[in-house]
């Protein structure tokens, strides 16, 4: 498993365990330090799920607002835990962490669905944040890291 994937699994499991006790503001530092000391004690990403968590909350209002948008067969509170905040990092990655590309973002939300969410999780989040994706697209919304070759598709273009 890559570093940034643990890392986005951890963000996952923070989050959720935020969201179960009800989004309680001063205990975010107590959340992410339980489970990186229960699942990754020696991970050395701790920076990226923290700014990621961090990011979420940050954000949560308009990622929650968004994700209503375009989810509206499914509101926020009838998802499962596991879905809607692997939905949440997908949002943020894709919206708001402009370093990450965007089909990054989207496939590794898409594998973290599969791994913890239900049987059609991946599928789910699959077409919210590609719908996502698509409207930002629509709009003439790029972010550089969206701009930039993957340096191994550079190298099979020049060869």
């Amino acid at each position: 498993m890559s570093n940034r994937h643990l890392a986005r699994t951890l963000a996952m499991q923070s989050l959720y365990q935020w969201d179960f006790l009800e989004k309680p503001a001063d205990g975010v530092d107590k959340i992410i330090g339980y489970i990186r000391n229960e699942f990754a004690p020696e991970f050395d990403d701790h920076d990226y799920v923290e700014s990621t968590v961090r990011g979420v909350i940050e954000h949560s209002k308009d990622i929650d607002e968004k994700l209503n948008h375009f989810a509206p067969d499914w509101p926020l509170d009838s998802m499962t835990l596991v879905d809607r905040n692997i939905l949440r990092i997908g949002v943020y990655e894709l919206l708001y962490n402009q370093n990450i590309p965007s089909k990054v973002a989207i496939n590794e939300a898409i594998e973290i669905a599969k791994s913890f969410g239900g049987e059609t999780s991946g599928k789910f989040v699959n077409g919210v944040l590609g719908a996502i994706f698509k409207d930002q697209m629509s709009q003439g919304i790029e972010k550089e890291a969206d701009k930039e070759k993957p340096e191994e598709e550079a190298k099979a273009e020049t060869a």
